[in-house]
């Protein structure tokens, strides 16, 4: 196990350093900065975009449109660092947001509905989630911790946070159920598959 461990440490520390490819200088925005602009800084690292950007990045799925649960990725409430958040919260949340947005009540918010709420001068809400994490485990973690504790330098012994060792036992843990799954497709019978009435007995 230890050998294991000591691999995806390995892959996992060389895939950090270049997992994302983006500028590793997060910009320094002002304490009266807007959500959007925290968002776009922290999660981005991102200072000079403009409200069609914005719109583009967060349509995830590329159809022009933001369904709801675009919202709420948008907002992290996809995120494990939200899991303290109520379904309820979740919902009423993104009902705030479609009030702000969804000018038509069709359940979606268009490019023309977002350009205009910014033309009238409004900016996207701090709903009390954070940043909006949307990323995946291997962005967040290269956004939020390696960037701020670690660098091309750092080695394996380095690797002490509690949030390194959670994320490389995250890793290991993947490694493990994906050697079962495929030692579990080599079988022509799954024993577990066969109800126990059928099962040879002693």
């Amino acid at each position: 196990m230890r050998t294991n461990l000591h691999r995806t440490l390995a892959l996992a520390l060389a895939l950090a350093g270049a997992a994302l490819g983006h500028d590793s200088q997060k910009p320094v925005v002002d304490k009266n900065a807007t959500w959007m602009e925290k968002h776009m800084a922290e999660e981005h690292h991102i200072s000079s975009w403009d409200a069609n950007s914005f719109f583009s990045l967060h349509d995830y799925n590329a159809d022009g449109v933001w369904q709801q649960d675009e919202l709420r990725r948008t907002y992290g409430l996809m995120d494990p660092t939200n899991k303290d958040v109520s379904l309820e919260r979740r919902d009423q949340i993104v009902k705030e947001l479609m009030e702000l947005l969804d000018t038509n009540h069709d359940g979606s918010v268009s490019r023309a509905e977002w350009d205009e709420f910014i033309a009238q001068g409004k900016t996207l809400p701090d709903m009390g989630t954070g940043p909006g994490h949307h990323g995946d485990d291997e962005f967040e973690y290269e956004l939020h911790h390696w960037e701020k504790y670690h660098d091309d330098d750092t080695k394996l012994e380095d690797l002490t946070h509690p949030e390194d060792i959670a994320h490389f036992k995250h890793h290991e843990e993947l490694e493990r159920a994906e050697q079962a799954q495929d030692a579990m497709d080599l079988k022509t019978i799954i024993e577990n598959n066969i109800p126990a009435k059928f099962q040879r007995q002693g």
